[in-house]
């Protein structure tokens, strides 16, 4: 099995409430770069604004129960369900339970914790 895997453009950074607008705010206000809120129907994530940050796409997540941030990447591969299976055999396991996905695409985690959302490579991942 030839799997080839390459890094997403998008970012995802998982933020407590209590910090979120700050956060926000630094992004926008102190580094000046481009954020602009975008609408999201998703049971986990309540706001979620769009950083251009350079040549990748920084998604600021709002999540409501989170205590600490998270960062999320994306992994993109020609062949989800092919990638899925080649990773399954190496005793990595979808864990899609973690935030709703559309169809196809699978949330995977590194040893240390760190999440990925497997996109197929010409359809990245956009919330």
């Amino acid at each position: 099995m030839d799997v080839k895997f390459e890094g997403g453009v998008n970012i995802a950074v998982k933020i407590p409430k209590s910090k979120y607008q700050q956060t926000v705010d630094f992004y926008r206000d102190v580094l000046k770069l481009d954020v602009l809120e975008k609408p999201i129907e998703n049971p986990t994530v309540s706001r979620t604004h769009q950083v251009k940050f350079g040549a990748n796409v920084l998604w600021l997540d709002c999540v409501d129960n989170y205590t600490h941030s998270e960062t999320w990447l994306e992994l993109r591969t020609p062949e989800v369900a092919e990638a899925t299976a080649y990773l399954q055999q190496r005793g990595v396991h979808t864990c899609d339970e973690l935030e709703k996905l559309p169809e196809g695409y699978h949330w995977i985690q590194d040893p240390a914790g760190t999440v990925f959302v497997l996109a197929k490579q010409d359809n990245a991942y956009s919330p």
